[in-house]
């Protein structure tokens, strides 16, 4: 899903969507005596709707009627997950439910790669003529085109069950990211009023993500584009719309015409984990000379030795090793997990070149409860480090920083957090 860090669309059968909505129906119903009950809440929303949505609509543009029209009939979606009703809390513990953010190992389903990649390339032949053009147009490999389409939609193939306009509403009213929720509703009712399309066919996932990209409404009406040329922007019927998109998504993010996304390396002993991240760029020429080479045993390309490179060890010394160029950063814009670009890479890579798994294999990591590593955070920002976002989820500002302070503490620099150290940290 563009521009987000909440999950979309799984193609394999929304396992994870269904985890997420049975963790919040067992939320709902542990809810604290003085919570309002759903008519009460029902009553709430649709006041809300008149009262603080509507002139928040009018002002930025939006008609009356188109906006009694979008929201005509919207009721709250109880069944949705990580929604925090008036009147409750969220809770204070909380599982890394979302699969960016959570084991690696399992996240890099080596079925699920192969049956992507076998598709992924059939559907490459079938489109061929339209890539081409869209690489020509934008100066993105249509692999990686064809890999963000696959993870976000199946291809095109998932369903899309959900009312958008209901789900925007659901979460600006009461999810635990209310303000975000309410920009996009907002958004989505400027596609009602601005003709894209009626409130009863903005279809998308449990998130309110759109079509086949997985955009969200803010993003559709930045980079949805027209390239079958029938005066439409759809995304969720048109293949050349929907892959066009994607790619003018990608160039207006930063995409850097005729460069990879990264490389898996060996890091040799001696050489810190610690140096990870897009701020700590340096040429790939300076990464080599300490000794750091690609597992392929081939050399670096020579246009990109001049070129920056970044450190990447999304599980630190327990997974595969990286140096990965800008556009690794641009793939997560699309969605700010480092597993997701990863994923996307290799897959491109797979339909490409055939290529296969990594090299090395994903340690048992990433199932620390979230509200565990954000303790862990919180310890190291007293002790004076930079964790970057203080929110239980281990970004690349988080690992180093802990390696900092293992090496400090003269404990084994791993660059992951685990639950030996939550004792050490306090």
């Amino acid at each position: 899903m563009s521009g987000r860090t909440e999950g979309g669309i799984l193609p394999e059968g929304g396992i994870l969507a269904k985890t997420l909505l049975l963790a919040s129906l067992i939320l709902g119903l542990s809810q604290p005596a003085h919570a309002q009950s759903r008519p009460q809440v029902e009553q709430q929303f649709q006041s809300w709707l008149q009262t603080s949505l509507w002139p928040e609509a009018q002002k930025s543009g939006i008609t009356r009627g188109s906006f009694d029209s979008a929201v005509a009939g919207v009721k709250l979606n109880w069944e949705l997950p990580d929604l925090v009703p008036p009147g409750s809390a969220p809770p204070k513990d909380q599982k890394q439910s979302q699969a960016e953010f959570s084991s690696p190992g399992a996240y890099f389903s080596e079925k699920r790669l192969q049956g992507l990649a076998a598709t992924g390339r059939t559907l490459t032949a079938k489109h061929a003529a339209t890539l081409r053009r869209i690489e020509t147009t934008y100066g993105v490999p249509g692999e990686i085109i064809v890999a963000i389409w696959g993870r976000e939609s199946g291809f095109g193939s998932a369903k899309l069950p959900y009312s958008a306009i209901e789900v925007l509403a659901t979460k600006a009213f009461m999810s635990t990211r209310k303000d975000m929720f309410r920009r996009e509703l907002i958004s989505a009712l400027h596609m009602v009023d601005g003709g894209e399309l009626s409130a009863a066919a903005m279809r998308g996932s449990w998130a309110g993500a759109l079509g086949q990209p997985q955009f969200m409404p803010t993003s559709f009406l930045k980079y949805a584009v027209d390239f079958d040329g029938d005066g439409k922007r759809d995304i969720w019927q048109s293949v050349p719309d929907s892959l066009a998109s994607i790619a003018n998504y990608l160039v207006k993010s930063g995409w850097q015409k005729g460069r990879d996304w990264g490389f898996e390396v060996r890091i040799p002993a001696g050489v810190s984990c610690a140096q990870e991240g897009p701020d700590r760029a340096q040429p790939i020429s300076q990464w080599s000379t300490t000794g750091i080479a690609r597992v392929s045993g081939k050399p670096f390309p020579a246009a990109d030795l001049k070129a920056q490179g970044m450190m990447l060890v999304p599980a630190g010394t327990h997974g595969p090793e990286f140096i990965v160029t800008p556009n690794f950063y641009v793939l997560k814009e699309y969605n700010n997990s480092d597993l997701y670009a990863l994923f996307i890479g290799n897959l491109a890579d797979r339909i490409a070149h055939g290529g296969g798994a990594f090299s090395a294999p994903w340690g048992d990591v990433g199932k620390m409860l979230r509200s565990d590593v954000l303790a862990m955070q919180k310890a190291l920002v007293a002790k004076g480090y930079d964790v970057g976002n203080v929110d239980g989820l281990p970004g690349f500002k988080t690992r180093r920083s802990l390696g900092d302070w293992q090496a400090k503490s003269g404990l084994p620099v791993t660059c992951y957090p685990d639950a030996s150290l939550k004792a050490k940290l306090k």
